[in-house]
């Protein structure tokens, strides 16, 4: 993606099912879970490089014995860091009591983070601070095991505030408004109702101790229960995965599937990440063994080592965020793989339109790197169309046609290029603003002598967001080669509306389509909509959720998404720019042809699959009308 945008965050669980000892024997290291965490989260450090944290949980310990560890950064690299930290805690037990290197009991009663239970996350912060009180998992500790809590997700909620608001009224008074804070509060509050529930159960039917009641309150807890309960005003998406102290376990998604969690079993482990092959690379496993866990439901990991699939929520319609498909989860997904060669195929119709045909006299390329695998399926869609023509002319030749000429045609072929190649991150180390969009202007370089003046260049870039990059340094880069026209090409639709579930775009203003649509009304004279929209929007303000209308479709209403996309082209071309400049995009129809099973894609068309979303979207555009600049939700 040209435009950088933060994102998403990334889950990883690690259930161990033997005894410790099991895994020093067969794997030569009690710590086992430990370096899998490390390998299932330095995998997914695409989904988050603002944080990273771990948690283990040590089962059946003595009381006075540390069994909660947890370690969080928000450094540079803070998986590493994390790693770096408990490495060094090893390192020095190790040092300090050599002969009990191979003693795994010693080990569970003395080292931290050797344990039965893991859990890591990596953060992109999409609100807030990057501060380390911001940094998952989060920890509600408590004397009583069952009542200890970790919690840590890929999610946003859109009703922060009514969530706060609810446990206000529950007489709790949370330390923050933030949506992680009040998630884990409302969880820790049933949990602490249901251990107050079965203890006054327990100790009328056999008049037990508390002391005695707890490992009967473990196995009797209710998880499901507890879960159906705290999630019952949650409007968002999200992958929440907790660990109770004394050592169950669950991971919650949420009724439209917005979110992914993935999830393995066998008979030595329990494995849950935000993405599939990280778990087949990780574990050396089938792609089949990988399950996906389903919308709306809880895997329920239990102490005892019971693990059960249960439905929590009602389901809404499957609408799995398609942003992970396009941009966000690595590519080495076999489904994702698929996905994203046949969104540069299906975008190349569009293409062909624009270049007349003329595959000779056209460079086809892409911008580094996400965008490689729909390059592919681009450049297989062009060797598809030039076949085609070779078929046709030969066979037009019939028998008149010499050996020479046939090799001749045989030997055309697309001309694929790599031009665009993006530097060293370059630091704007000057204030004044000419000096640093020079140094922005120069964070690509490309190849020069392989364009000529009569060529189409054609770049493919899986989304175009803001269009700050390519106004500001990528077009102005290519136009250097002297191409006849400068085509970019999107491989996902136009990003019209802010999301509200984990990814930072939120402000109207930002997108490139939506400014477009504003030049578009004023240059028809229908700037008035503007206002009437705004109108629509504070109107609905008071309505609950589930009765407000996305009021900001009214704004791309009058224009074709061709109107939409020649505008974009007008803003992003300056008035050095020598050669013709023009954009296409991905059409939402294709984009599902593409992903037929990931069908969230509110961001192109506004259509939110939680009542929330809309609320979002009119906020925002409220925030934009009137010159804020702070966030919808």
């Amino acid at each position: 993606m040209s435009d950088a945008i933060k994102h998403e965050c990334g889950i990883a669980m690690v259930r161990l099912l033997k005894p410790l000892q099991y895994y020093k024997d067969k794997y030569g290291s009690a710590f086992y879970g430990l370096n899998k965490m490390y390998l299932l989260m330095e995998k997914q450090h695409n989904r988050g490089q603002d944080g990273a944290g771990l948690a283990s949980i040590k089962f059946d310990v003595a009381p006075g014995t540390r069994y909660i560890s947890r370690v969080r950064s928000n450094a540079d690299q803070p998986i590493q860091d994390i790693f770096s930290q408990i490495n060094g805690r090893l390192n020095t037990i190790n040092e300090e009591f050599p002969d009990k290197i191979d003693d795994v009991q010693w080990q569970i009663n003395n080292a931290p983070y050797i344990g039965n239970l893991f859990l890591g996350h990596v953060r992109y912060g999409t609100f807030g601070k990057n501060s380390i009180e911001a940094v998952h998992p989060f920890l509600r500790q408590s004397n009583w095991m069952h009542k200890s809590l970790i919690v840590a997700g890929n999610f946003n909620m859109t009703n922060s505030k009514r969530l706060f608001n609810d446990l206000v009224e529950i007489g709790q008074h949370p330390k923050e408004m933030t949506d992680t804070v009040t998630v884990m509060e409302k969880i820790g509050h049933f949990i602490d109702d249901e251990v107050a529930k079965l203890y006054q159960k327990l100790k009328k039917e056999q008049d037990i101790s508390k002391k005695d009641a707890s490992p009967l309150i473990e196995e009797k807890i209710n998880i499901k229960k507890i879960l159906k309960k705290s999630a019952k005003n949650w409007d968002g998406g999200y992958a929440m995965a907790g660990l109770l102290g004394h050592g169950d376990a669950f991971v919650l998604r949420d009724p439209a599937g917005i979110r992914p969690a993935f999830y393995y079993k066998d008979d030595e482990v329990v494995v849950v990440a935000s993405e599939r092959p990280v778990i087949q690379t990780v574990f050396n496993v089938n792609i089949n063994d990988v399950k996906e866990i389903e919308r709306g439901s809880a895997l329920i990991i239990r102490k005892n080592g019971q693990i059960s699939m249960n439905k929590v929520i009602a389901q809404l319609p499957k609408k799995s965020c398609s942003f992970e498909r396009i941009y966000f989860s690595r590519g080495s997904d076999k489904d994702i793989y698929i996905e994203r060669k046949n969104l540069g195929k299906l975008v190349f119709p569009q293409i062909l339109k624009k270049i007349n045909k003329d595959i000779k006299n056209t460079v086809f390329s892409y911008i580094p790197n996400t965008a490689e695998t729909s390059f592919y399926g681009m450049r297989e869609a062009a060797e598809d169309f030039l076949n085609l023509q070779k078929t046709k002319t030969i066979l037009n030749g019939k028998n008149l046609i010499s050996a020479e000429k046939v090799t001749e045609i045989l030997s055309e072929r697309p001309r694929i290029e790599k031009l665009a190649i993006k530097d060293a991150k370059l630091r704007t180390f000057i204030a004044d603003d000419n000096s640093r969009d020079d140094l922005v202007a120069h964070v690509y370089d490309v190849t020069y002598g392989i364009v000529r003046p009569k060529d189409n260049l054609v770049i493919i870039d899986d989304s175009i967001v803001r269009g700050t990059t390519l106004k500001k340094s990528i077009i102005k880069i290519l136009d250097r080669l002297h191409p006849k026209k400068i085509i970019i090409v999107s491989s996902a639709p136009q990003i019209r509306y802010p999301d509200c579930y984990g990814i930072d775009m939120a402000r109207m203003g930002d997108f490139i389509a939506f400014r477009a649509a504003l030049e578009l009304l004023k240059e028809t004279n229908n700037y008035h909509i503007v206002e009437e929209v705004y109108n629509k929007c504070k109107a609905q303000q008071l309505l609950e959720d589930p009765e407000i209308e996305n009021a900001v479709k009214e704004i791309y209403a009058k224009f074709t998404d061709e109107q939409i996309s020649d505008k974009i082209a007008q803003m992003l071309k300056t008035e050095e720019i020598t050669s013709e400049v023009e954009i296409i995009y991905q059409s939402v129809e294709n984009l599902h042809k593409a992903c037929p099973d990931h069908l969230g894609d509110w961001y192109f068309t506004g259509d939110y699959p939680t009542p929330g979303g809309n609320r979002v979207v009119n906020d925002s555009f409220i925030n934009f009308y009137e010159g804020s600049s702070k966030r919808a939700y």
